[in-house]
């Protein structure tokens, strides 16, 4: 599929990630794309003939959306696009970029092949989550590429809730919280909590309890088709929070259930003919190089 009506994205308050916004914009036009820029993102940058909207709008016209950043702004794109069916780019202008896999050094070509048509394209799932009331009332529903997060608030004190997976009793625990992530957001938040790091392609979750009080309780993984159901103990003494991407912020009340499940529609990533994650592991998490070339491990006879 080649793609011709192209959006851009890439909140700027770093001058690099503006720079490349305009740089991107002009490799758009020059392989005769019509570009589309999402209002912030344009604010103080040169983008002549590029058309300026509102994310709402700019969804309603695009075939793909450019996210130019860190792996901030391609959750802010990833959350909204994969509900409109809509692929991404991310181009890494941030720290680590697990997500964003194009380099600003070296963007022209691969990115005129993507655009030609010459790419690869994953499929991430989103979870979706919502808290439900006593009386029966809903509120709070959001969706995250990386992971949803039960937290404290603004108090450091540990949060009383029991677990429910599918329906049966998982445990209780009192912990400064629970990550909930997607496979994708294994290498985020969770891996920082001491969660396992999970292959993009599984189709899993992963639970990582954040400095829980027992020793025995451990990350666990779980099928990605599971519906999680936490519900606060009735007497915590601090108001805790439930946090979509760490994006948006949700205010819990004792007693209320908090519902997580898998998105129905996935984001659709494109990466170049070259991309390989494991690559992209060993580059973030600094893990050494290949000591043995292909050649001298073969087997000789």
């Amino acid at each position: 599929m080649q793609f011709k009506k192209i959006g851009l994205m890439g909140t700027h308050r770093n001058p690099l990630v503006g720079q490349t916004v305009e740089q991107v914009a002009h490799i758009l036009k020059k392989c005769g794309a019509l570009v589309y820029v999402e209002s912030e993102s344009a604010r103080g940058l040169k983008l002549n003939g590029a058309l300026v909207m509102p994310l709402h709008a700019l969804c309603q016209e695009i075939d793909l959306v450019i996210a130019v950043g860190g792996d901030g702004n391609l959750l802010h794109a990833a959350r909204m696009m994969s509900l409109q069916g809509i692929p991404v780019i991310g181009i890494n202008r941030g720290q680590l970029g697990f997500l964003t896999d194009l380099s600003p050094d070296d963007l022209a070509l691969p990115l005129t092949d993507i655009l030609k048509g010459d790419y690869v394209t994953e499929e991430r799932f989103l979870l979706e989550g919502k808290v439900m009331r006593q009386d029966g009332s809903s509120f709070g529903e959001g969706n995250a590429l990386n992971d949803v997060v039960l937290f404290p608030g603004d108090v450091a004190q540990l949060i009383e809730f029991e677990m429910r997976i599918d329906g049966q009793f998982v445990y209780s625990q009192r912990s400064d919280g629970l990550i909930i992530a997607t496979p994708t957001g294994s290498t985020a938040y969770a891996l920082s909590a001491g969660g396992p790091i999970i292959a993009p392609h599984l189709e899993a979750m992963v639970l990582v309890p954040k400095l829980p009080h027992t020793l025995t309780s451990r990350p666990v993984v779980i099928d990605a088709k599971s519906q999680i159901e936490i519900r606060l103990a009735e007497y915590n003494k601090t108001q805790p929070r439930l946090s979509y991407d760490g994006q948006s912020h949700v205010p819990l009340d004792p007693q209320d259930r908090i519902l997580i499940y898998r998105q129905a529609k996935p984001l659709i990533l494109l990466h170049p003919k070259n991309y390989n994650y494991y690559e992209i592991w060993r580059e973030k998490l600094h893990w050494g190089r290949q000591l043995i070339s292909l050649q001298s491990s073969l087997y000789v006879d």
